[in-house]
């Protein structure tokens, strides 16, 4: 009798202790304000897989960085196999604590466990952040499905209501897109009444886009969240329309940080506006149905028996502008920079100068000027515009356009008010500020995004062919931008490497099998990482003169200290202790890893984020690297008979490409 009485009690005990861990769970999940949940029904996977495994992994990587990388980050555990996760979390823009956005994404993870178990696909929405996942392939950043809506009410000033809703929501629109940083947010607020008799009541509005979408798609993601609410909220006294990719809402108190952000504030609608919500929702509901049908119409076209869930698409495949559409007068640029004033100059390298303009509508620009000496023709140029004009991610630096005259070749870029990479590691100007470890481990993950979304993320598979410190430019957030794409090469998505019978790029960044055969691939590329990988943690040169005495460079000494058991001797010194040892350590190793001899033996990008992100994670040993350098410097530079020093200066100081034949 007593061991039945023991029995019960302990199992009373135990259904206790499950409900009371339920409750907590759920509990800590809706801590931060759980707003709604996407779960799809597509598949669903047993609890004891691989999949299960590397979601666990993603949602800790995911929660582990959301006090970094400024409230939105992306990545994928299981790169290559069947089992992939990729996975993203957004915080609000207004949030400024590191601390409340990790303790969001925590509680975002768990709710999006316990609300989607065992799917490969779900997003979950809170006050402060989202997170989202997908199993098998990468999501499109500028998705907008799945979405939902939501509303709390009706209003009794519905005209009014919607004059300044709708005025409110379309400038914000504007304001995030075009935003400035790399975080695409807006706040602003309206004043429905202005007149003495009355009560005066204010709207406050908040937009936002996941911060690797580009303005435009930034812009189209808002529009069609304005659609949806104008369909399914008009008159409310606050809504909100939670998208994929983007999210807009307003409610009549301020819901958002006032402290931390500057609103946009708008004058009270005058007494001629109200006719202009009609007019706005006459414009927009039909444009969004549109693009709907449009989005649908292609995709039916492309996969005319596939009825997947709205998670699984892939790109629609949306052309460029034709290349006419990008082309710049002359008159324009020339007044942009001033008659191309040496006030304006801000570079100069083997391809020509570089200068600083400003488009009539306050665009800041850097105008490429080729040199007369280029050996580029127009269809090459062209090409190399076709290219680039196809290529958007918040780590690429923008192109804008080009002006081809007879004589002249000009390319527009977006202007970057910082200087290079190759500045802040290697630079003698005593002023100059030297990056601290939070910075470069950020600049690290940057670089590697932006590799990733060259090789496997873009509609084309390219290979950059020259990465190197100079030509990654820093904007004012220290965010990396990869420039130059002058030598880069667009391959088939199902090749593996191409070839070619002239090597172009720069000592001590080029793989042994380009150098030496004339084979590229994205593992050359991944090669070129590892050598600046190498160079950010240690602020030394892998490059050097071919004159030079000192036979060991920067691969073979981080080699050594590696082999020795020392590896953190290698770390700039200007570090000193302010640095996390487990972060360098994983830094050198991948380095290592990116620059072994043998192409196979290298990871794949995908591969370097996920070792880059992960917490625990295990990393493969590396080989020892080639030294085969030196004899193609000897040999090389002495048929050339150019110079391999990577010192001369190009836009924002860019080292110098050496060109030498086969």
């Amino acid at each position: 009798m007593a061991t039945s009485k023991s029995y019960a009690l302990l199992t009373s005990l135990l259904v206790f202790l499950i409900i009371t861990t339920i409750f907590f769970f759920t509990s800590k999940a809706d801590s931060f304000d759980y707003t709604a949940h996407y779960c799809s029904n597509a598949t669903i996977f047993p609890s004891n897989t691989a999949f299960r495994r590397n979601l666990n992994v993603l949602l800790s990587s995911l929660t582990s960085n959301a006090s970094q990388f400024g409230g939105y980050y992306m990545t994928i555990v299981g790169f290559g196999t069947t089992d992939a996760v990729n996975g993203l979390f957004l915080c609000r823009g207004d949030i400024v604590s590191p601390t409340t956005c990790k303790d969001c994404i925590a509680a975002a993870a768990k709710g999006i466990t316990l609300r989607c178990p065992n799917r490969t696909e779900a997003i979950i929405w809170y006050d402060k952040c989202m997170l989202r996942y997908t199993g098998g392939k990468y999501f499109l950043y500028d998705s907008v499905n799945p979405g939902i809506s939501l509303h709390d009410g009706g209003s009794s000033d519905l005209q009014q209501l919607n004059i300044s809703v709708f005025k409110l929501l379309n400038d914000l629109t504007t304001e995030a897109a075009k935003s400035p940083t790399v975080k695409k947010f807006a706040v602003g607020q309206v004043i429905l009444s202005s007149s003495p008799a009355a009560v005066n009541t204010t709207v406050y509005g908040l937009e936002q886009c996941i911060d690797d979408l580009t303005s435009d798609q930034c812009e189209t993601c808002l529009r069609e969240a304005i659609g949806i609410l104008a369909n399914c909220c008009e008159g409310k006294q606050g809504a909100r329309v939670l998208l994929a990719s983007c999210n807009i809402r307003y409610e009549l108190y301020p819901f958002y940080n006032v402290t931390t952000v500057s609103p946009i504030r708008l004058s009270p609608p005058s007494g001629n506006e109200k006719t202009e919500t009609r007019t706005i929702i006459l414009i927009v509901v039909p444009v969004s149905v549109a693009v709907l049908c449009l989005q649908g119409f292609f995709l039916l076209k492309r996969r005319k028996k596939d009825k997947t869930a709205v998670f699984n698409y892939e790109r629609n495949g949306e052309e460029i502008a034709p290349l006419e559409s990008l082309q710049f007068s002359f008159a324009t640029i020339e007044a942009a920079t001033n008659n191309f004033s040496q006030l304006n100059k801000i570079g100069k390298g083997g391809f020509g100068e570089v200068y600083k303009g400003v488009l009539p509508d306050k665009r800041e620009i850097a105008v490429k000027k080729l040199s007369s000496k280029s050996k580029q023709g127009v269809m090459e140029f062209k090409n190399e515009i076709s290219l680039i004009a196809k290529l958007q991610h918040r780590n690429l630096v923008a192109l804008f356009g080009f002006c081809l005259l007879e004589e002249e070749k000009m390319l527009i870029y977006e202007y970057v008010p910082n200087k290079s990479l190759n500045y802040f590691l290697f630079d003698s100007d005593p002023t100059r500020r030297i990056l601290n470890w939070s910075e470069r481990f950020k600049i690290i993950g940057g670089i590697a995004r932006g590799i990733l979304y060259l090789h496997e993320h873009s509609r084309l598979k390219v290979i950059h062919r020259d990465l190197k410190p100079s030509n990654v430019l820093l904007d004012e957030n220290m965010n990396p931008k990869i420039s130059d794409f002058g030598l880069a090469r667009i391959v088939a998505i199902d090749q593996n490497q191409g070839t070619t019978n002239q090597i172009v790029g720069t000592f001590g960044y080029m793989s042994p099998e380009y150098a030496m055969h004339g084979q590229f691939s994205e593992k050359s590329d991944v090669y070129s990482f590892g050598v600046i990988i190498l160079e950010i943690v240690s602020a030394k040169r892998n490059a050097r003169s071919p004159k030079s005495k000192i036979f060991e460079d920067l691969l073979g000494q981080a080699w050594t200290q590696w082999r020795n058991h020392s590896t953190l001797e290698i770390l700039d010194s200007t570090l000193k202790e302010s640095y996390s040892p487990t972060e360098a350590r994983k830094c050198i190793q991948i380095g290592l890893l990116c620059v072994q001899e043998d192409p196979d033996d290298r990871p794949t990008m995908a591969t370097i984020i996920s070792y880059l992100n992960a917490q625990l994670i295990e990393l493969p040993f590396p080989r020892e690297p080639t030294l085969f350098r030196y004899s193609i410097v000897e040999c090389c530079n002495s048929s050339s008979g150019q110079s391999s020093n990577d010192s001369t200066p190009s836009i924002n100081d860019m080292s110098k490409t050496t060109f030498f034949p086969r």
